[in-house]
């Protein structure tokens, strides 16, 4: 964890309600505008952006290819500097998820979970969208995080 965040997280109804703030947000890979355009990952920026601050460092490009395989968990690795772990098995409300879209792939995918079970998350073709958190999403989950709360000064 960061020098700049502490291990308490941010309250789960913030979270949620910054992810709320950016339904109806068109799809646009690698963006990250409320209201104009975002993928996945841009949506998590966004919220981050809200309810911790500036973003810790420029993401990279990065492939949209949800098959991608590899020896490394980018998105995981870079959330674990930064955010809170927790267990994929039962992710409490207000938690970001990473999900493998392919079997044996990377995680490539991220949404939020809210408090009466659904995900909000950036979809090709329908931009950010509230849905059932069905058993197709949780068998897909692998990974979980917690928005941490910034540090005072």
């Amino acid at each position: 964890m960061s020098a700049g965040f502490i291990r308490r997280p941010v309250a789960p109804a913030k979270v949620i309600a910054a992810a709320r703030s950016w339904l109806g947000t068109p799809y646009h890979d690698q963006q990250s505008v409320r209201g104009v355009g975002c993928d996945c990952l841009g949506l998590a920026r966004g919220i981050w952006r809200e309810v911790v601050g500036p973003e810790p460092f420029p993401i990279p490009p990065y492939s949209r290819d949800w098959g991608e395989a590899g020896p490394v968990e980018v998105l995981a690795e870079g959330a674990r500097g930064r955010m809170i772990e927790v267990a994929p098995d039962d992710p409490p409300p207000g938690a970001l998820l990473m999900f493998r879209m392919r079997e044996r792939a990377i995680a490539k995918h991220v949404g939020i979970l809210t408090d009466v079970g659904t995900l909000i998350h950036a979809r090709e073709w329908l931009g950010v969208i509230e849905e059932p958190f069905t058993r197709s999403w949780q068998r897909r989950l692998a990974f979980a995080f917690l928005y941490p709360q910034p540090r005072r000064r």
